[in-house]
């Protein structure tokens, strides 16, 4: 499909893109080379294949949602500069 100045011209309008009249030739070549690959695209025999919405049809797997205290109370206050009895120690600050 060959493109001419003119509908170039009202696709750029449409578009609100600004396209320079001296561009406009070299535009509408580039544009016609893209109508004519998707052109070669619609001769391209679909029938046999599904239609997707992505790239995969991967589901997301799920865990249980269980509230736990992740069982590492040891490992979180090996860290810390003051635990007691599985609490984090801390400075008073009201006398």
């Amino acid at each position: 499909m060959s493109l001419d100045k003119a509908t170039v011209r009202r696709i750029a309008t449409l578009s609100r893109i600004e396209v320079a009249d001296a561009d406009l030739e070299v535009v509408a070549g580039q544009l016609s080379g893209i109508l004519n690959w998707i052109e070669q695209l619609k001769e391209v025999d679909t029938t046999d294949v599904a239609p997707m919405t992505g790239g995969t049809d991967l589901k997301l797997q799920w865990r249980p949602d269980v509230v736990n205290d992740g069982d590492k109370m040891e490992k979180v206050l090996a860290n810390a500069p003051d635990g007691h009895d599985g609490f984090f120690g801390v400075p008073k600050v009201v006398e």
